[in-house]
């Protein structure tokens, strides 16, 4: 590990300052100068000033000429120069820019074991008793938790005065600087911890001086593209260190998993068995936190170390991931966990091209081009299920194809993918027949950063802002694997099997005949692949339940999993997943309540005004910022959505990308759409802000009648029949 670089910062003057490695597990640090270059279109006809020098770069790119300065100043007042006259191809930020001139990778040697990290977390008071606000002058901080490792270092307001609170806040620079973590880690710790620190510390005049190299935080505000909505968040930068914010990760995560309903540290805790609903977990309640911090001290830690806990354990499960990815890329960890695939194979391949000589293209318009092999064959449940895909796909397919994208000069695509693809089959067998749990532990997570890596170079194909796109390329790609996922359909079927749901890469089928043999099944259909495209078989289940194209429920005996949004959407209000839920699970034959009693449960209890107003809400993400929101509508935006006027509605309020509950109370007069109606779930009140009955009887009504078909539910039935449901 002696040597490895764990800490990155350029400053304003152009000097780098590196953190690295001791063999004692230390850091110690040192400088080097910056060698600032851009590409550019062409040397501009005014004169570039003292210290530019122009290389002419080889091919016919539109970026033909390099540029190079001796300064970061000088480099930067050229760039602004430049751009009025030629086009300008600058990497950003610039700690990558030394990265890809050096060829130097952070961590290059450094295990995920060794990394030295820490989990942060802040308990808050409110004078009010509501949600606590750092600009409200007699909220305030009352505790830092810290967490090293094994160890904590839990910071705790002495007594409730701007003294205690302002001591605390210079303790912590003292702890960050004494440990000196590569990393500090929290749940939501944009939006809330860092955030609530800086005004706090700001208001007691205190520098926030968290970084390495004695550099205070810089903060801007930042946006994150979490599949198709952006989140909006105070961006936090520690020279030399990286600030994981664990909730963007799950929510990165989610993605393609679809698994989570709720994003707060609690929920996925649970969801990733970082915590069972068994545990002796201290939970309280924000309004309870101020009183536990005075009547019970006990609690009011532990709840404080169990949030460290958890934030750990999901950082565990997570953040491997794009630790190894670090070794891959010219990149710094916290811009490998806030940004995108795209322009991250975009860096590797200009570092090729950079120390190539050679011009870089501009970005290729990509147009549309029909997807990949989506089709639901049947309705309804089946049992004796098997799951078959085909390993990485589109990547095979590439590699089959054994082209490069038109506008790669230096043809480095396909032998880039064949070095991942190379990399990610050596470490997967590392995760099987490593010597130790920590070895095995660590290729694993190797090997699924190159999987995510190797099946990410597919899709920056067909993205219109990759460097070296090709839509063509991509279409050809998907037009083969639907025509060989439609040749391993008909194979299968011809071996009896009832196809049940196809998507892309995978096949679900059910057969009686190879459900305890799926290998022959396997050997059987593999047979039509053409070399280099394999099959795999990727688990069997009880039943599954078949409701419409990408939307179905599988069960394996222990659990159930939800596919498709039809199913399992976060916005769902809660009344109604629970029917969801009841009656897949009862299709399934997983056991559970009875649907139908909970239909005739909530036909009661709606219209009688005694259902819980937290089973009725309904929870969505904003969109938009409140204040945009405001200006969306004064411009006569539509179409009104009722979480952006709750949204308006709340005393603190929420930002882009905040989760906002509210119901819907009765009709007045003049009212005739959902927005108008809809209170933040903090108005409700049964006498004077009530919920409206007949609103909810028909979402439960409609609810019966489109799942009716797959389990008579329009009927209450007897009450000594009610159990043959189960």
């Amino acid at each position: 590990m002696a040597g490895a670089l764990c800490g990155l910062w350029v400053d304003r003057e152009g000097t780098v300052h590196r953190s690295v490695a001791r063999p004692d597990g230390g850091r110690s640090e040192s400088t080097l100068g910056l060698k600032p270059f851009a590409w550019l279109s062409a040397v501009p006809e005014e004169s570039p000033g003292a210290g530019i020098a122009f290389q002419r770069l080889d091919g016919d790119g539109a970026f033909r000429v390099l540029a190079r300065a001796e300064s970061l100043a000088g480099h930067d007042a050229f760039l602004k120069q430049a751009r009025g006259q030629v086009m300008v191809d600058a990497v950003r930020p610039i700690e990558s820019m030394h990265l890809l001139e050096t060829k130097e990778r952070l961590f290059a040697d450094v295990s995920f074991g060794q990394l030295r990290r820490c989990q942060l977390d802040i308990e808050t008071a409110s004078a009010d008793g509501g949600f606590s606000d750092a600009k409200n002058p007699d909220d305030r901080v009352l505790a830092i938790g810290l967490r090293f490792g094994d160890r904590e270092r839990t910071l705790v307001l002495a007594e409730t005065t701007d003294t205690a609170e302002k001591a605390m806040l210079e303790e912590l620079n003292a702890i960050l600087a004494e440990e000196d973590p590569d990393t500090i880690e929290g749940h939501n710790i944009f939006k809330f911890d860092l955030d609530y620190l800086r005004q706090r510390a700001k208001r007691f005049k205190v520098k926030c001086v968290w970084g390495r190299f004695g550099q205070v935080a810089k903060f801007r505000r930042s946006r994150l593209k979490v599949a198709e909505r952006w989140i909006d968040f105070p961006r936090c930068d520690l020279p030399g260190r990286t600030v994981v914010d664990t909730y963007l990760l799950v929510m990165l995560y989610d993605i393609t998993t679809r698994e989570l309903l709720a994003f707060g540290l609690k929920d996925v805790a649970v969801h990733f068995g970082i915590t069972s609903e068994d545990d002796e977990r201290t939970y309280l309640d924000g309004n309870k936190i101020h009183a536990a911090y005075h009547e019970n001290r006990d609690a009011f830690l532990a709840y404080l170390s169990d949030d460290l806990r958890e934030t750990k354990g999901i950082a565990d499960r997570l953040l491997p991931t794009y630790f190894e990815q670090v070794k891959t890329f010219p990149i710094t960890l916290q811009e490998a966990t806030l940004r995108g695939t795209t322009g991250k194979i975009d860096l590797l391949f200009l570092e090729h091209y950079y120390h190539a000589g050679r011009a870089t293209p501009a970005p290729p318009e990509v147009k549309p081009f029909e997807g990949g092999y989506t089709r639901s064959f049947e309705t309804g449940v089946f049992r004796q299920v098997l799951h078959f895909d085909v390993a990485s796909l589109y990547p095979s397919l590439l590699l089959h194809i054994n082209r490069s994208p038109r506008n790669d000069a230096l043809g480095i695509f396909i032998p880039l993918l064949k070095q991942l693809r190379t990399y990610r089959l050596r470490y997967k067998t590392l995760a099987r027949e490593g010597a130790t749990a920590d070895e095995r532990a660590e290729a694993s997570a190797r090997q699924a950063s190159f999987k995510i890596l190797i099946n990410s170079f597919y899709g920056y194909l067909g993205f219109s802002g990759a460097r070296f796109g090709d839509g063509e390329l991509a279409a050809e790609v998907t037009r083969r694997g639907r025509e060989l996922l439609q040749a391993l359909i008909d194979e299968l079927a011809r071996h009896g099997a009832t196809i049940l749901e196809a998507d892309t890469d995978g096949i679900y089928l059910s057969s009686a005949e190879y459900f305890d043999q799926p290998e022959q099944l396997l050997a059987k259909a593999a047979k039509i692949l053409p070399a280099g495209i394999e099959l795999e078989y990727d688990g069997r289940y009880e039943a599954m339940f078949c409701y419409k194209a990408k939307n179905y429920a599988l069960y394996d005996g222990q659990h159930i999993t939800l596919r498709g949004s039809a199913l399992r959407s976060r916005g769902t209000e809660p009344y109604l997943k629970r029917l969801s839920d009841s009656l897949i699970s009862h299709l399934l034959g997983a056991g559970g309540e009875s649907p139908a009693d909970l239909v005739v449960k909530y036909r009661e209890l709606i219209p009688a005004m005694q259902m819980p107003i937290r089973d009725l809400a309904k929870t969505e993400g904003l969109k938009l910022n409140p204040e945009a929101y405001e200006k969306f509508v004064a411009g006569g935006g539509k179409p009104r959505r009722a979480s952006g006027e709750v949204s308006l509605q709340m005393t603190l309020r929420p930002r882009m990308g905040d989760r906002v509950s509210y119901f819907i109370q009765p009709r007045q007069k003049g009212q005739t759409s959902d927005w108008q109606r809809a209170r933040a779930i903090e108005q409700y009140d049964p006498a004077t802000v009530p919920y409206d009955p007949k609103y909810y009887l028909k979402k439960l009504e409609d609810w019966v009648t489109r799942y009716d078909a797959h389990l008579d539910l329009s009927e209450e039935p007897p009450a000594e029949e009610q159990g043959l449901l189960l």
